[in-house]
């Protein structure tokens, strides 16, 4: 009677802490899983058909500024333009590569200023006056019509990749 008893009870315990292990590896899982809000921030789409030449507007995407510049077409194409039915973006990330200042566009000048440090990008985001070692960075995307969605490599992306005209966001 007594092994009986005995082994019921050691069954009932190991049952017992096996479903306390699976609750304690659940709620490990779940951690480890990024939040609805973060994973939702990793793809944005935007559409650029509405815009405007030399009229820069902001996006968001990741907690970061992204500037959309329909580039004029007297100025002369650049490399790192984005060419979407003919016409012609400067899609970047909004943040200086000096320091991570947000630089202002001064549309007159077709510039980028950074005020922190005097640092300017032209309106393709090329350096035009240092300290910024490099020019803007081109966030990853992929082309869907008018529209592009950041956060995914598409080829042209990658080609810029490929082509030294970005670095990897």
């Amino acid at each position: 009677m007594s092994d009986r008893r005995q082994f019921i009870t050691g069954a009932g315990l190991a049952a017992f802490t096996g479903l306390g292990a699976l609750g304690v590896l659940y709620g490990a899982k779940r951690t480890w899983d990024p939040l609805p809000s973060v994973a939702a921030a990793g793809f944005t789409t935007i559409d650029v058909s509405a815009a405007e030449e030399n009229v820069p507007y902001t996006e968001m995407w990741r907690g970061k500024p992204i500037f959309v510049l329909k580039r004029p077409k007297s100025e002369k194409p650049n490399d790192r333009d984005i060419v979407i039915d003919g016409e012609r973006y400067m899609i970047t990330v909004g943040l200086c590569t000096h320091l991570g200042c947000i630089p202002a566009y001064v549309g007159v000048e077709k510039k980028f200023k950074c005020a922190c440090h005097g640092g300017e990008f032209d309106s393709a985001g090329m350096v035009v006056k240092s300290p910024p070692q490099r020019p803007l960075d081109i966030p990853p995307f992929r082309m869907d019509g008018k529209k592009l969605v950041l956060g995914e490599e598409g080829p042209e992306y990658k080609k810029l990749l490929a082509d030294g005209l970005t670095a990897k966001v």
